[in-house]
């Protein structure tokens, strides 16, 4: 059956997933340490209820999945930021602080251009456990806009464009 067996983990990556692979892993862990950020400068309950979620359950989860299939493939990792200590909201100067709306407009952003690259690397892949793997994070990431979306809504943070009735 040439280079592409039955078993999915023994096929060898292309140059287009190794690169994705690789960049999405990099900036998975930029973003996580972007996250600890947010975390650290919001005072909405409900907000950092979700974004703790988010860290824990989606953007460490993925990056683990990513690097153990790198890893497991010989492919060299990217570096990784530091994390950021944990501070309370109340320690950071009120000019130098992002804003609760600010911070669910951009982690929404994150969660959507996610999700665009979640489609490109499926679109792209060869071998079936990526394409699977890339499957399962577009949906926890659409699950988790949707919820984002419903707390942006209920704090009435929504800043909706202008409204066409003719």
């Amino acid at each position: 059956m040439g280079i592409l067996g039955e078993k999915q983990e023994e096929e060898p990556l292309h140059s287009g997933e190794v690169f994705n692979l690789w960049t999405y892993l990099y900036r998975t862990k930029g973003f996580l340490v972007t996250m600890q950020v947010f975390i650290n400068h919001t005072g909405d309950h409900d907000l950092r209820i979700l974004l703790e979620d988010l860290l824990e359950n989606i953007f460490t989860m993925e990056a683990q999945q990513v690097e153990a299939l790198l890893k497991q493939t010989g492919i060299r990792l990217p570096p990784a930021p530091p994390d950021r200590p944990n501070v309370e909201v109340q320690d950071i100067p009120a000019g130098a602080r992002f804003q609760d709306p600010e911070i669910a407009e951009m982690v929404k952003k994150e969660l959507t251009t996610g999700e665009i690259t979640c489609s490109y690397i499926i679109g792209i892949a060869i071998r079936e456990d990526i394409k699977t793997m890339f499957e399962e994070f577009h949906t926890q990431k659409a699950e988790y806009e949707q919820k984002l979306l419903h707390i942006i809504k209920e704090k009435g943070w929504i800043v909706a464009p202008p409204i066409n009735i003719k």
